[in-house]
């Protein structure tokens, strides 16, 4: 979590783009037309999801019954039954939303342990590790990326989990290498295999009131060859992704991927929405196109609590802004809270909200606009899935691994539009209600049903399926 918030802004709308040379009926009377071209192929999308933080964990193990606890993973997890949330960055120990504090070699204040003797991912086995393999079962696609806070204390410059960078002595640092290596082997006996590690989380917020660690762009060009070498000895599959901070820096990454010695360890660059300009992740991309750009944290919270304003700029700056800007995956911050945004130790930010909120005294769960804005995507988009062009910046659309196509189309106006949408020589046409996120699917076929879920502002509708839409050829 970063020292500020995700502010509201708007997605200005584009000028109308027609295909030149086809005429469509209704197409003057259309406030929105869409062209999506699934010739132009961009990147593969990972997934969508959050954060299973240990506060999160916690309080989904502990205040749930069995019974509601397989029924919040069912709504979250499962592609058919709920919104089949892919993608999950878990933190490596504790973060600032923790119940307690913690790495995975911990030992007493002045000791060492160079030889990884204490190493044990014990403190994950209580109820962080059921809910992975929980959430693994109700939808086998989803990846895991993990992320460190803080590394040992006893490797730090600071001693204590806040704060200071890491000891430069190469011992150090071969030993922190090994610290990965140990984590992926274990998680990957317990099941969970890891599909990217960042080599730290904002390593540029350095703060002492919880786990958080300085690193520079040299620190981890470093690190990344130690673990890329000792990935590829032991043939590990992990990707290495590098920054995991703020759109406002992207000058960090980019000293990072000009490092010719480590750029091949290096699979790409994880942003957050917390400073800067969604923009940042395209300039990276632009500077070095064969890397993949991931976007990895946002929160809600008590700043902003109006649901329309909310779902309006999750769908417009990350579903479909992010996803624009080359982005892999979507990840918002913690997965639950309770009513208080936590529980969760002194230090970082106290007022972030979960993508649901877990009443501690009553057991109700409250589905926050989070989940409906990422809905909109994790439930109709496949990991696997390759965005393709659309020229509406309102809109975003991929087409799966099974060859069906998703096209998620934000309308922030309160009044309602209609809408054109163009596809192969065919077209179909649907209204808007105003202040509305509507995802459209269909399959690989001329003249092809159009399956419709709508989420409105007012709540009228959450991520509800309306009536079928239908192509007709255009002349």
């Amino acid at each position: 979590m970063g020292l500020h918030h995700c502010l509201s802004r708007s997605l200005r709308l584009l000028p109308i783009i027609l295909l030149a040379g086809l005429t469509v009926k209704g197409a003057a009377d259309t406030d929105i037309t869409v062209h999506v071209d699934d010739t132009r192929v961009f990147q593969t999308m990972d997934g969508f999801g959050a954060s299973l933080t240990d506060s999160s964990a916690w309080l989904i193990s502990h205040t749930l019954t069995p019974e509601q606890r397989k029924e919040l993973m069912t709504s979250l997890f499962d592609p058919q039954q709920g919104i089949g949330l892919s993608y999950l960055r878990q933190p490596m120990g504790a973060s600032d939303f923790r119940t307690r504090e913690y790495t995975y070699d911990d030992v007493p204040d002045g000791q060492t342990d160079f030889k990884l003797d204490r190493f044990s991912i014990a403190p994950d086995e209580e109820y962080i590790l059921p809910l992975l393999k929980q959430a693994r079962s109700l939808n086998p696609r989803l990846k895991i990326m993990a992320t460190p806070w803080s590394a040992p204390a006893w490797m730090k410059e600071s001693d204590r989990l806040g704060g200071g960078r890491l000891k430069p002595a190469e011992s150090v640092y071969a030993t922190y290498a090994d610290y990965f290596t140990r984590f992926l082997r274990a998680y990957a006996v317990e099941g969970i295999p890891v599909d990217a590690i960042t080599l730290q989380n904002e390593p540029w917020n350095e703060n002492q009131g919880y786990p958080t660690m300085r690193m520079e762009p040299e620190d981890q060009i470093r690190l990344a060859k130690l673990l890329g070498e000792r990935f590829r000895a032991a043939r590990i599959k992990t990707r290495i992704v590098v920054w995991d901070h703020n759109w406002d820096h992207p000058e960090f990454p980019l000293a990072v991927l000009r490092d010719a010695t480590a750029r091949p360890y290096i699979d790409g660059v994880a942003f957050h929405a917390y400073g800067g300009d969604v923009s940042a992740q395209a300039k990276v991309h632009a500077a070095f196109p064969n890397k993949n750009i991931y976007f990895t944290e946002c929160s809600g919270g008590d700043w902003a609590k109006d649901f329309r304003a909310n779902l309006m700029w999750d769908t417009a700056t990350l579903v479909i802004g992010a996803t624009r800007n080359w982005a892999r995956t979507v990840v918002k911050w913690n997965l639950a809270l309770d009513e208080k945004n936590g529980p969760k130790l002194a230090g970082g930010a106290s007022n972030c909200r979960g993508v649901v909120t877990i009443h501690r005294d009553t057991g109700e769960i409250v589905k926050e606009e989070e989940y409906y804005a990422l809905g909109h995507a994790s439930k109709f988009v496949m990991p696997g899935a390759h965005r393709i062009f659309t020229d509406d910046p309102s809109s975003v659309a991929f087409r799966n691994p099974d060859r069906s196509f998703a096209l998620i189309l934000l309308n922030q106006d309160a009044r309602e539009k209609k809408c054109l949408i163009l596809w192969r020589g065919q077209s179909f046409q649907a209204t808007l209600p105003g202040a509305s996120v509507a995802t459209f699917t269909w399959s690989d076929k001329r003249q092809a049903s159009v399956h419709l879920w709508l989420t409105t502002g007012d709540k009228s509708k959450l991520l509800e399926p309306q009536a079928d839409l239908y192509f007709l050829s255009a002349h």
